[in-house]
């Protein structure tokens, strides 16, 4: 899934990946995306990791478990986002898929469960528009063998090249 991702990604603009796996760093470097080490402490912090590595122009945050995604998803949740505003993709369980940001100093690490309501509500309270978008390719994640049959033969070819000969749980 995050080949798939990164895929998507590395296709619309400079992409950065948190991680100290291993096998997620040769993924990362065989696509050409850039890996900050993970500072540990959960998502969060490795979004905020990231974040403070780039410049004040607005950034996409997408998580790695959205085997779907498109380079135009992702393109269409950046021009989406309202001016000086936030944009999300909220999962199907009200966590948070995708994010869009002004600007990484806007970043809160509000990830968990209701997420995406917490985003919201955090926009506001600064006087920020928050947008959500369901976007299907971003909205798809994977958490569960379930999720795996759902999304089936959308996923992108490296989840779909992964899964050839694998039976799912039942």
């Amino acid at each position: 899934m995050l080949g798939d991702v990164l895929a998507a990604a590395t296709a619309v603009s400079r992409t950065l990946v948190v991680t100290r796996d291993e096998s997620a760093l040769a993924v990362a470097q065989e696509v050409g995306a850039e890996v900050v080490d993970d500072p540990g402490g959960g998502q969060g912090a490795a979004v905020a990791a990231a974040l403070g590595t780039l410049p004040t122009d607005g950034v996409v945050v997408c998580n790695a478990d959205v085997p779907c995604v498109r380079p135009y998803d992702l393109r269409t949740l950046a021009a989406s986002t309202p001016p000086g505003g936030i944009a999300l993709v909220p999962s199907a369980d009200g966590r948070t898929n995708a994010l869009s940001l002004p600007a990484p100093h806007i970043f809160q690490p509000l990830y968990g469960a209701r997420s995406a309501e917490r985003f919201r509500a955090a926009a506001g309270e600064v006087g920020l528009e928050a947008l959500s978008l369901s976007i299907p390719n971003l909205v798809d994640d994977v958490d569960t063998d379930e999720d795996l049959r759902r999304v089936g033969g959308r996923a992108g070819p490296r989840t779909r090249a992964a899964l050839a000969g694998v039976e799912v749980a039942t």
